[in-house]
């Protein structure tokens, strides 16, 4: 079981405050069941048409890697399926994510091990694959992905940043996760975010400086920003 890693908003958040460069994978990718977080090493392969080249990634892998496989974002092609995705959980892989479509889609959802994809599609791959080496990069509709990158996933989407932040990124996005947590808290208690915010004394003070900002009122005051 692999540790729950923190949401992508917050790792946006983070990544933002830092200024470390996240990459987005594009909108049109979905989560095949919800809930189901995952992030880790990724470990990319470009599609040639066959399975060898995936099945060699997925033997390189480490635990908790996540496959991360470019099919060029073709929708006339499913290219990965049941078997693949129980090859990739019985090599303690995190999760997968297909810039292309997936099949088997009932059995997918048996095996749980997270999916991101374009969706489903009944045929596998008719085209004659061409020879050639495995090439151990993929490009999720422009956005790059190399083995020095680290892939985080959820229901919002897919992130890539340079593994060696993110540690960095992980413990603030999990303070930030925190603040807005005990927020939400104090907000079922019957406080609410306006109130936590001092959003009237925020409007007060406005009269007198129209320039002032939400967030510059916050950090004067010494409040989360997290809002």
């Amino acid at each position: 079981m692999h540790d729950r890693p923190p949401a992508t908003a917050a790792v946006a958040d983070a990544s933002l405050r830092l200024g470390v460069p996240v990459r987005i994978g594009p909108a049109r990718l979905r989560a095949l069941q919800p809930d189901q977080p995952f992030s880790g090493p990724a470990r990319p392969v470009t599609h040639l048409g066959s399975v060898d080249v995936i099945l060699e990634t997925i033997d390189d892998a480490p635990a908790g890697g996540v496959l991360v496989v470019d099919n060029g974002g073709r929708e006339d092609e499913a290219c990965v399926g049941d078997l693949l995705l129980l090859e990739a959980q019985g090599a303690g892989l995190a999760g997968v994510v297909i810039w292309g479509r997936h099949r088997d889609t009932a059995q997918l959802r048996r095996i749980a091990l997270p999916l991101h994809s374009l969706g489903a599609y009944s045929f596998g791959p008719r085209r004659v694959p061409p020879a050639g080496r495995r090439m151990r990069t993929a490009f999720l509709d422009g956005a790059q992905v190399t083995e020095d990158d680290l892939v985080v996933a959820d229901d919002d989407g897919v992130l890539i940043l340079s593994a060696d932040r993110g540690d960095e990124v992980f413990a603030l996005a999990r303070e930030i996760e925190a603040v807005e947590s005990a927020q939400a808290d104090r907000m079922r208690g019957g406080l609410s975010l306006r109130e936590q915010l001092d959003f009237a004394g925020y409007r007060e003070r406005q009269r007198t400086d129209p320039d002032l900002t939400l967030r510059r009122h916050l950090l004067e005051r010494g409040t989360a920003i997290e809002v």
